[in-house]
């Protein structure tokens, strides 16, 4: 007969196991999972450099802006109408001198 209350034992032993084994598995996965605390690390430095992105972008933003504004089809702004003629149709003037920098 004893071996008869053994199965019923041990199935009652898992049954009683098992919710801790599922927190377990949910505290391995707050700490080590992909959103976990040991992934914050992580997440802070790719944080830092995109605000570092952003602001760099800003930056070539505002000068773009700059560049719009000076072209204003209403109002352009004669230095630099002269530098994009100067630049993109190689137009000078006969005594001026082109120093190309490479």
């Amino acid at each position: 007969m004893g071996g008869r209350n053994e199965p019923n034992i041990i199935s009652q032993n898992l049954r009683q196991a098992s919710p801790l084994f599922a927190l377990l598995f949910l505290l391995g996965l707050a700490l080590a999972g992909p959103s976990g605390i040991l992934a914050w690390s992580e997440y802070n430095r790719t944080l830092a450099e995109k605000h570092a992105q952003l602001e760099k972008l800003k930056a070539e933003r505002d000068v773009l802006k700059n560049r719009v504004a000076l072209l204003n089809p209403d109002n352009v702004d004669p230095d630099m109408a002269g530098e994009l003629l100067r630049k993109d149709l190689n137009v000078v003037h006969p005594d001026e001198m082109v120093i190309l920098l490479n």
